[in-house]
């Protein structure tokens, strides 16, 4: 399957936290521009360790054309995880997925020009 050349992962945040049987675990959350000028959310649990490092269509937590519901579900799907890693003793402190972000590398690709 040929990536579009308007996919890229814009944005991501990493948390570190601990799963039911007390091992560490690597969460992954992130805003990506897929094909079709739509945006994607992705959450991945310890995506380190599969085969193949692609997104997996369970993935992702939305899909939409508008930023601000991404960055709404992506924001939501970030204080989750720091509330249940907080809970587990692994309080992170990591920024919100803000528009400035994301708008600075679709600019970027948009006009052609590095980020």
């Amino acid at each position: 399957m040929q990536v579009s050349t308007d996919r890229g992962r814009f944005a991501e945040r990493v948390l570190h936290g601990v799963d039911d049987a007390g091992n560490d675990e690597r969460v992954v959350v992130w805003i990506e521009r897929k094909a079709g000028a739509i945006w994607a959310v992705g959450r991945a649990v310890n995506a380190q360790h599969r085969n193949d490092h692609a997104p997996r269509p369970d993935d992702y937590i939305f899909e939409g054309y508008e930023l601000e519901d991404a960055l709404e579900q992506a924001n939501t799907a970030l204080e989750d995880d720091l509330t249940v890693s907080e809970a587990d003793g692994r309080a992170e402190h990591l920024r919100p997925f803000t528009r400035d972000e994301l708008l600075k590398p679709l600019e970027a690709w948009f006009f052609g020009r590095t980020a």
